[in-house]
């Protein structure tokens, strides 16, 4: 019996039905960046702060349109930096 076949009277999940899943490096990345952003966007709707709402919003929107690790981390990085520098 073919193990990828599966048993009679079941479906059987082949390669094409598999969702394409960043790899977990990249999803860790993803949730500390969305972390990030939210703390932003609380601290910058109580202090009145647009530009740290600004940048933690586009912290939990941009790992959506930006694939890889590391891209991902330089540019997080910059918007994370951008409220603190720019007191």
């Amino acid at each position: 019996m073919d193990p990828n076949q599966g048993r009679p009277g079941q479906d059987r999940m082949g390669d094409q039905c598999r969702p394409d899943l960043p790899p977990p490096g990249e999803l860790f990345v993803n949730l500390m960046l969305g972390f990030l952003g939210m703390g932003y966007v609380v601290y910058g709707r109580k202090m009145d702060h647009t530009l740290a709402l600004g940048c933690g919003v586009l912290l939990m929107v941009f790992p959506y349109f930006v694939a890889g690790v590391w891209p991902q981390l330089a540019i997080g990085s910059l918007l994370a930096l951008l409220p603190w520098l720019r007191r």
